[in-house]
């Protein structure tokens, strides 16, 4: 590994380093999740696009509630690199890697207690049940794999290696794409295939992750003993944050999982029309991802040197470019979104219905781009507290638009609602970022 760069104020070009590959890298995502849709819509029964979109659901709600894996071994990681501690770089790797390892075995077993759960909270008609429930079995088979990838991932990021996240970004969805559309339709495994293949492409990328730390670390030297790996202090902070994170976490995907019931609860066609949909908002989110993943890296490494200035930097580029990228999302979700609408599934009934929803999906990044760049912030200064709290405030409004707008104004009251949360996580965030930057670099900013 390399020695740490020296931690001054990042310029644009410093910004775009991280964040474009990272973009390029997380913009594959959502694409997997388009082409799982793509390729079971393809068999044109409503169904099976609602039991694949509750599935997808329930596995993002157990695997981002183990989100804090990726997260919070970024920003210790950053801080690692922005005090000059090599030692705890990879202590910090181990810890996330022994975490991943325990905790996806125990998630793997409990498999059916998420379907049986699944079945309960978001009901649909007994072929989305079904359908939903050959996914999830499969899907969360892989769970050690996802979690671990998680934790290599974030390593990544918190050196600011933007470059093989990215490659390992592109060979996970890269493998998931095309196995899913040869085991749908090349071979016919229907709602399974789409669900072998996402195991599949996370055992591909585990190996080449495995390969990038072991590259990454030559010239080899010793691992850190397992007293420094599981120092009480380092491992108390790590888990504490991590609790934090995982609460932020199930939360954000319990509001999502809360529209995908509401969905349910419209019918099959809607249900259908609005997770196609939420595969566009997904598809900008993780497109403005890409500053948010340049906001940990240059925040976590202000935090660790004691640098208001590199946070101040930070920040300002950040954001400046996050709303410049959210308005070109936007026109462009709002452009193609029914000719992309018209590939992903040959029901006319369901084309019909999201393309008179387009509009609110297409708002969704400039609703969302400052919350996206915040959970950046927050996350490079482990300042988990606060994002728990926000996110349980923002949930409370998100519920109370719901409740006034929906009767009135049906499913387009339900996507206003969305959108008010994804304003109100940003606003609430940045309104307590102001404070937080004074606490940790009040003494530190003087010369």
């Amino acid at each position: 590994m390399q020695d740490p760069s020296p931690i001054r104020p990042p310029g644009h070009r410093d910004v775009l380093a991280i964040a474009i590959p990272m973009t390029l890298g997380y913009m594959t995502t959502p694409l997997v999740g388009l082409v799982d849709m793509g390729v079971v819509g393809r068999l044109g029964d409503p169904a099976l696009i609602g039991g694949v979109a509750v599935g997808s659901v329930i596995c993002d709600v157990v695997f981002t509630t183990f989100n804090f894996l990726r997260s919070g071994t970024t920003g210790l990681t950053a801080q690692a690199v922005g005090r000059g501690d090599r030692a705890e770089i990879d202590a910090a790797l181990l810890r996330a890697l022994v975490l991943a390892a325990a905790t996806g075995l125990v998630t793997m077993l409990a498999a059916p207690l998420a379907v049986s759960a699944g079945t309960r909270v978001f009901g649909g008609s007994a072929a989305v049940q079904e359908a939903m429930s050959t996914y999830v079995l499969i899907r969360l088979l892989g769970a050690p794999l996802v979690l671990t990838n998680f934790a290599i991932f974030g390593w990544l990021l918190g050196l600011g290696r933007a470059g093989a996240g990215l490659l390992l970004q592109t060979i996970l969805n890269g493998v998931n794409m095309a196995a899913a559309v040869a085991l749908v339709i090349g071979a016919g495994w229907g709602v399974a295939g789409a669900a072998v293949a996402a195991v599949l492409a996370d055992a591909v990328a585990l190996a080449a992750g495995l390969i990038l730390v072991g590259a990454i670390r030559r010239p080899r030297r010793p691992w850190p003993e397992r007293r420094a790996v599981f120092e009480r202090q380092a491992l108390t902070a790590m888990l504490a944050m991590n609790r934090d994170i995982m609460i932020r976490s199930f939360v954000l995907l319990a509001a999502f999982a809360f529209f995908t019931r509401q969905s349910a609860a419209q019918g099959d066609v809607v249900l259908a029309a609005n997770a196609i949909l939420e595969k566009f908002f997904l598809f900008g989110g993780y497109f403005l991802d890409g500053f948010a993943a340049a906001a940990e890296t240059f925040v976590g490494r202000a935090v660790g040197a004691r640098r208001r200035a590199v946070y101040d930097r930070a920040i300002a580029l950040t954001t400046m470019w996050g709303f410049v990228l959210a308005l070109a999302v936007a026109t462009g979700l709002y452009t193609a979104g029914p000719g992309l609408v018209a590939l992903m599934t040959t029901s006319e009934p369901v084309r019909a219905t999201a393309l008179a929803y387009l509009v609110w999906a297409a708002l969704t990044p400039l609703a969302g781009v400052l919350a996206f760049q915040m959970d950046g912030v927050f996350i490079g200064a482990t300042w988990s507290r606060d994002m728990r709290n926000m996110m349980l405030l923002s949930l409370l409004v998100y519920l109370a638009a719901w409740a006034l707008l929906t009767p009135a104004f049906g499913n387009d009251g339900l996507w206003v609602a969305l959108l008010v949360f994804l304003g109100c996580r940003g606003l609430s965030l940045g309104w307590i970022s102001l404070r937080r930057a004074r606490e940790t670099f009040g003494a530190a900013a003087a010369p």
